[in-house]
C-alpha cells in the first residue's frame, strides 16, 4: 500500500468534502458573532438555527430541544450533572453501566463525591446489559438512567428502546451517549423514549470541536458553564458557527446515505473477521455479532499484546487501536473488556478495527497480510 490505511474511525473521522465546503464561508467571509444584531451576525445566527433544524430532523426532535456543545464529553457532562442537580430534591440515585465511556463514568464518580449514589450495571459476555438487572436496580429515589447506545470499543448496541420504555414507565429520566451510534444506527428520540442524548461531530465526518446535546422539552437541567446567555442560557460561550454548520451538514449526509454506508462497512467487517478466523488460531471475537455497529470489529489475538499489534501495523501504514482513543496509553487492560470477559489475556490482546466510508476490500486484504507477517514474529 502506498497510502495510509485508516481503520480507526471510532476514534475520529476526516471532514467530508461536502461538509468542509459548507463550513468554509463561515471561516472566511460570514465570520460574524451569532449573538450580534447586525447583518453579519444575523447571517451566522441563521446558519446556527438551520443546523439546529438539520440535527433535530434526523433524530426526531424539535429544534428547540437541540443544544450545541464542544464535543460528546461536554454533552455527557452537561446532561448527567445538569439533570442530576436539577432533580436532586427528588432523589440521589443514578443508574449507568460498567462499560460506559469515561465521560460518563468519571462524571458519575464526581457526582458520587457530591453525595449522589450510582449503581453500575454489569454486562453479559457479549457486552449487553441485562434489562432484568436494570429493573431490579431501580429504586424509589432513582432520578436518572444513563446507558450508551453503542460501545466505542466493541461496537455492541444496547437495547435502547426497551431501556427507554422501562425508564418512562418508572418516571425516570433516560440519557444515552450516542456518540458512536449516530450515522450508523437509526435513532428516533420520540419512538425510543429518550429524554437526553449526546453526540459528537467528529465521529461522523464533521469537524472536531463541536457536539450536540438533545434534551426533551420539559426536562430540567442546570448549566455547568457560567458566562454568557448562549444556547438558551444552558451553555455559555461564543458559538462555533463553522463547526455547527459542519455538524448540521454531516448528520444530514450521514442520515441520507446511512443504509448504503452501513451495508458497505458490514461487508468490510465481515470479510475481515472471516479472514481472521480462517487464517489465525487462538483468536477471540469480542462483543455481540448481531447487535453490533456495522463498522466495528474487536478481536483478541491471544498471546500477542494489542499495543504491540497497533505499533507494528502503524509501521506498515495501517492505523488501528487496542481500545478507546480516550484511554490510549494507559498501562492497564481495557475496562470494557475486563467487565465483559473477566479475562486479562483477552483484554490485553485486543485489536480494534473500525471501518469507514472510504475503506476498500483491498485494504482489508492488506491488513490480513500485515497481521500474518506480524504474528509470525513475536508472542508474549
Amino acid at each position: 500500500m502506498d497510502h495510509i490505511v485508516y481503520l480507526d474511525h471510532a476514534a475520529t473521522t476526516k471532514i467530508d468534502d461536502a461538509v468542509l465546503k459548507e463550513m468554509l464561508p463561515y471561516l472566511q467571509y460570514n465570520y460574524g458573532n451569532a449573538s450580534a444584531l447586525y447583518s453579519l451576525g444575523r447571517s451566522s445566527r441563521e446558519a446556527v438555527e438551520n443546523a439546529r433544524k438539520q440535527v433535530a430532523n434526523v433524530i426526531g426532535a424539535s429544534p428547540n430541544e437541540i443544544y450545541f456543545t464542544s464535543c460528546g464529553s461536554e454533552s455527557d457532562n452537561l446532561a448527567i450533572k445538569g439533570i442530576a442537580k436539577a432533580y436532586r430534591k427528588f432523589g440521589k440515585h443514578i443508574i449507568t453501566s460498567s462499560i460506559e465511556h469515561p465521560a460518563v463514568l468519571e462524571t458519575c464518580k464526581t457526582l458520587e463525591n457530591e453525595g449522589f449514589e450510582v449503581s453500575y450495571l454489569s454486562v453479559k459476555e457479549n457486552g449487553i446489559i441485562d434489562v432484568e438487572e436494570l429493573r431490579k436496580t431501580i429504586r424509589r429515589d432513582t432520578i436518572l438512567i444513563s446507558i450508551m447506545s453503542a460501545n466505542n470499543e466493541v461496537g455492541t448496541i444496547q437495547p435502547i428502546e426497551e431501556i427507554g420504555r422501562i425508564a418512562r414507565a418508572n418516571n425516570i429520566i433516560f440519557h444515552t451517549d450516542s456518540v458512536q451510534a449516530i450515522g450508523s444506527v437509526d435513532i428516533n428520540v420520540r419512538k425510543m423514549k429518550i429524554d437526553a442524548l449526546s453526540m459528537s461531530g467528529h465521529k461522523f465526518y464533521a469537524p472536531k470541536g463541536v457536539g450536540v446535546l438533545y434534551v426533551r422539552n420539559g426536562i430540567k437541567f442546570l448549566r455547568q458553564q457560567d458566562g454568557g446567555h448562549q444556547e438558551k442560557e444552558k451553555r455559555s460561550g461564543t458559538e462555533n458557527v463553522a463547526g455547527i454548520v459542519g455538524i448540521g451538514k454531516a448528520i444530514e449526509i450521514a442520515d441520507k446515505n446511512r443504509l448504503v454506508y452501513v451495508d458497505k462497512m458490514r461487508l468490510l467487517r465481515d470479510s475481515y473477521v472471516k479472514s481472521v478466523v480462517s487464517n489465525f488460531s487462538n483468536v477471540f471475537v469480542n462483543g455481540d455479532m448481531e447487535n453490533r455497529l456495522a463498522g466495528n470489529m474487536n478481536i483478541s489475538f491471544i498471546g500477542h499484546k494489542g499495543a504491540y499489534l497497533v505499533e507494528e501495523l502503524d509501521r506498515r501504514g495501517i492505523c488501528t487501536s487496542s481500545g478507546s482513543a480516550c484511554s490510549a496509553g494507559l498501562p492497564m487492560p481495557s475496562n470494557v473488556l475486563m467487565n465483559m470477559t473477566h479475562n486479562v489475556k483477552i483484554a490485553e490482546s485486543s485489536l480494534r478495527v473500525t471501518f469507514g466510508r472510504e475503506n476498500t476490500l483491498e485494504e482489508v486484504q492488506y491488513l490480513i497480510y500485515s497481521l500474518n507477517d506480524i504474528l509470525k514474529k513475536e508472542t508474549v
